[in-house]
This record gives C-alpha cells, structure tokens and sequence, in this order.
C-alpha cells in the first residue's frame, strides 16, 4: 500500500473538520472494486447488493449513479446519486470518484471527477452549488447562480441551470420535487440535523418561497448508513424523544441511558463502578421520513433507498467505516434551462 501523503486542500465547499457521525467507529476495512462474475458468491462480510424498484442504477460514461424511476417522467428535471466508482481521485489501490474537497485528495482530481459525474447526468452546462456544510437547520434559497460559498444544510431553487448538491458519507441525503410548480431541494441530514427538523423547515420553505404543496411533494432518501450500522449513545434517545412523539420508533431499545444497569448486580459492583449504559441503534432513514410525512407529504411519494454506505463500501462511501479515507458522494438535483 502506497504511503498517503498531505494533498493540497481546496478552501472551497470543504467538509466540516468534525464529521456528524457520533458513535463508535466501525473497524476500517479495505475495499474492493473487483467486478463479481454472475453467480460467484459475495466476498464474506459484505452482504449481497440488490438494487430494489422503484430505485435504479444507471450505468454511463464509466459511472454509476442512482436513480429514482419516478422522477425519470419529468423531462425537465435532472437528479443523481453518486456511487464510488468510475473517478480518478487514487485512494489506497483504487481509482475513485471522490466529489469533495478532503485532506488525501488534490483540488484538480475532485473538480475533475465533478466534471465527469455532471456529464454523466448530462448536467455538464448546469452550475453545480454545493454548501459548506455545517450541520445544521440552514436552508439556502438560489433565486440566481452565486459565485460565493454558502454556509447551510439545505437548498432550493426554482431557476433553470442550478445543479443543487449534498455531500454525504453516511447521513441521510433528501432530494424533494415539486412537479407543479417545478421547484426543488437538496437537504442533508445527520443526527443533528434530524433532530432540528430539517425535512419539515425545508417543506416550510419551499411553501413559502415557490407556493409548493406538501401532498404534491415527491421525496427520493438516499443511501445512507442503515440502523444495523448506525450506533450511537443511548441518551440519543432521550435527546429524539424531547423532540417527536414517535421517537422510540427510531431506535432497536426505547431505553434512555438513565435506567439501572442490570451488569451492576450480575457482576456484585457498587453503585458508580457499573459499566455505562449500552449503545442504541438509530434509524435516521425512518426519523426522517416521519418527519417529511408529518410536514404533509404523502407516504405513497416519499421513496427510501435502503442501500447502507457502511454494508456496502465497495459501491459507496462510508465515513464510520472507513474514517479520514472516506470520500464524498454528492446527492443532486436541478431544472433543466
């Protein structure tokens, strides 16, 4: 393996310093982009990768990108996910399409590898905004094309020629339609963004700034990191259940961390020398999803993908899995002019 050298850093829609991906790293694995022949079995500890209807992965100009066939009516409307093949970024042995701005890659290989993936869409004449993010509840309005990096973790526009975007490596990413009034969004959410409602205030203000209708809003989720995967601390639940009745919905133990720890008494501790509570495991993908239905979205037009960034690291990036060497993948939606 080739020693990884410090890269010249873009200053320009840069990934946060501090990741919002709290909880226990999962042991870094390596990685494989070797294509499996039809019927050899999947290499042991990575489960089978099924891509399932209404979802779809295109194959084009070397790329893979994920598509949702319900907003492939819309002539006017062009959107993608991306996956981690096909780019130039060198990452350990592999060639991969990194589409943010992070310490091992350079400035030119991930502009370039933006290049390539906007073909692919056939967005290559669209201006491509992404945000700083900073996970947060911050919702940018593009009413024209800016040639200023914007701080949020939200963005919508109306006008033609905008390629809105959302780097993600295991938070949940949002694409919302509105096919009537022809408006559209890109959110990012992690754990905190979930927790500050960021679904519903995006909904908000597409209200408010474009008259969309929540029951005519179609909403496409994203490969993010799946509840099996997705450990965090057990006050999480109680920090979820201030905020959504529903809360323990989100979780595979409805416990707060504050109950007695039973390890107390099996192992004859005193009290302040027990072990501290166990992990949760949250469910970003449903929280999410409950919160676009409560903001008035039909459940017939919001659309999970269930593919999990940390099962299937040799298809996507997976920041909890794989840690400082993860890339980005990009989750984009625009009007075409």
């Amino acid at each position: 393996m080739r020693p990884i050298l410090p890269r010249r850093r873009s200053r320009d829609f840069s990934v946060p310093a501090v990741p919002d991906y709290t909880g226990l790293i999962v042991a870094i694995r390596k990685t494989s982009l070797t294509k499996r022949r039809p019927g050899q079995p999947t290499p042991r500890g990575l489960p089978a990768l099924r891509i399932a209807a209404p979802w779809r992965l295109q194959k084009t100009r070397g790329l893979e990108i994920l598509e949702l066939a319900p907003l492939l009516k819309f002539p006017w409307l062009v959107h993608g996910f991306s996956t981690r093949p096909g780019g130039i970024s060198p990452l350990e042995s592999e060639k991969v399409l990194n589409l943010g701005f992070m310490e091992w890659d350079t400035r030119e290989d991930v502009l370039e590898n933006r290049r390539l993936f906007q073909a692919a869409l056939g967005a290559s004449d669209f201006e491509l905004t992404p945000l700083k993010q900073i996970h947060s509840d911050l919702i940018r309005v593009f009413p024209q094309s800016t040639a200023n990096p914007c701080k949020g973790d939200a963005s919508a526009t109306n006008r033609p020629g905008l390629l809105l975007a959302i780097q993600t490596a295991d938070c949940v990413p949002i694409l919302l339609v509105d096919p009537k009034k022809r408006a559209v969004a890109a959110i990012h959410a992690g754990w905190r963004g979930t927790l500050a409602r960021i679904n519903q205030k995006a909904v908000g203000r597409m209200q408010f700034e474009f008259g969309s209708k929540p029951a005519d809003l179609i909403a496409a989720i994203g490969p993010s990191i799946g509840p099996g995967c997705y450990e965090v601390a057990a006050e999480f639940v109680t920090k979820f259940t201030a905020q959504f009745v529903d809360a323990a919905d989100y979780f595979d133990e409805p416990r707060s961390g504050e109950e007695p720890n039973p390890l107390q008494w099996l192992n004859m501790k005193p009290p302040g020398h027990q072990p501290p509570p166990r992990n949760v495991h949250l469910d970003l993908r449903k929280a999410n999803r409950s919160q676009l239905v409560a903001a008035g979205l039909l459940g017939k037009n919001i659309y999970v993908s269930d593919l999990c960034t940390a099962c299937h690291t040799n298809l996507l990036f997976s920041h909890r899995r794989e840690g400082p060497l993860s890339g980005r993948l990009l989750a984009t939606i625009g009007i075409r002019p």
